[in-house]
């Protein structure tokens, strides 16, 4: 069995906006969503800046006793997925359950709620422990309280790939319902990873900007460009089969037509520097969609503004597209959110299927000195109409995960 998968609604939480109207019209405009971080104490940490969600007053969306049972990667994917099927116009309880799934993941999972309990522990003794401690921190517990809340019997996974997370569940699940093993999915990524130590373990690592300028720390491709910036939040889509949407007269906002998922097999934390797994998940997911390499209108970075993922990427464009690379604008959101980890792929699937919408292509800010390798269309600092068919949204994750998803306009 082959079927056509279409997406019908969309949630987002993110730095620049706490709902996909808000996250959409912020992206366009090229706002900036980072600054010193506010939640936690950052005096003896030597990174002080991130992408952190503005204004969200949990108590609006979530029950005050529920909200405390969950750490904030979960409490993000339930608001972001309360938007995507009230936007969808799900009727719940019309749906075949059984062919209902959610696949939602997170790179790291509850890391607040760590930082909490091992303060707990240390303190004042395993006595102390919360009984919620390992439900609220275990990566499928997204996923889980998504399925619970909306009564979701079908599949029910946590795809954990690091960054390129969100890109890989929106991916499987793709697969899922085209093969036939589900009619409707809750799908996507989220994440809360602005804790101490996180920002030091990445920070040691040499993985974070560490200059501490909010408006020249997240410069995707700029030739002075020296790590990412942390980002928070959640992306949510419902997807469904073409055949189910149709008989419920849902608005359709895009068709999934193609879906690539590789490996490096290189090393822990370096993407491959010749591009050869990125660039076949690319090939992959547009022969999926048998369609010309030529027809692709834009691509949707993984484009960190780490020194090796920016180069390397670019490669790998390079190596799919050959010299029409150079014709095909490509942009890096982070610029604006940071980078959201596990949530990333899946805000960042949310841009192509709003830029194919409204043919408008969102641009790369913070962009001022070009680096030599790095000579394609990055839509520096300021977005621009386009005729849009086909977008290419790419995620690169450690471990030498390779995700890249292949959407297509609704006509």
């Amino acid at each position: 069995m082959s079927r056509r998968v279409v997406i019908t609604g969309i949630g987002a939480v993110t730095p620049i906006g706490n709902n996909v109207d808000e996250f959409w019209s912020n992206s366009k405009a090229g706002k900036l969503g980072i600054d010193f971080i506010k939640s936690i104490d950052t005096e003896n940490l030597d990174v002080k800046i991130a992408g952190e969600v503005k204004d969200l007053k949990i108590e609006d969306y979530l029950d005050k006793k529920e909200s405390r049972r969950l750490d904030k990667f979960t409490q993000y994917a339930l608001i972001a997925s309360d938007e995507a099927v009230n936007h969808a116009g799900l009727n719940i309880d019309e749906l075949d359950k059984s062919k209902f799934g959610v696949m939602v993941g997170s790179g790291i999972g509850g890391f607040h709620t760590h930082e909490n309990e091992f303060s707990t522990l240390y303190n004042r003794g395993p006595k102390r422990i919360s009984p919620m401690y390992i439900p609220m921190t275990i990566i499928n517990a997204a996923a889980a309280n998504i399925a619970i809340k909306y009564e979701a019997r079908a599949t029910c996974t946590s795809a954990v790939t690091a960054c390129a997370t969100g890109t890989n569940n929106i991916g499987d699940a793709f697969r899922y319902i085209k093969h036939g093993y589900a009619d409707v999915m809750i799908t996507g990524g989220c994440e809360s990873s602005i804790t101490p130590i996180a920002i030091a373990g990445f920070a040691n690592m040499r993985a974070l900007n560490s200059n501490n300028n909010p408006n020249r720390a997240s410069i995707p491709f700029d030739k002075e460009r020296s790590g990412f910036v942390m980002g928070e939040g959640a992306g949510i889509l419902v997807m469904e089969s073409l055949d189910h949407a149709l008989k419920r007269n849902a608005n359709i906002l895009c068709e999934i037509v193609g879906y690539g998922s590789t490996c490096d097999a290189y090393h822990i934390t370096s993407p491959d520097p010749k591009g050869e797994s990125a660039s076949r998940a690319m090939i992959d997911a547009i022969n999926e969609g048998n369609i010309d390499y030529s027809q692709v209108s834009y691509i949707n970075a993984h484009g960190t503004s780490t020194p090796y993922n920016d180069l390397f990427e670019t490669r790998a464009i390079k190596k799919v597209f050959k010299e029409s690379a150079k014709n095909i604008p490509i942009s890096s959101t982070k610029s604006m959110t940071g980078h959201l980890l596990g949530a990333a792929g899946a805000v960042e699937s949310i841009v192509c299927i709003k830029a194919l919408e409204e043919g408008y292509i969102p641009p790369t800010i913070g962009y001022k000195e070009s680096d030599e390798e790095l000579d394609l269309d990055y839509v520096p600092n300021t977005g621009r109409k386009s005729e849009l068919k086909y977008a290419i949204n790419n995620s690169l994750g450690f471990g030498g995960h390779n995700a890249s998803l292949l959407f297509k306009k609704w006509e």
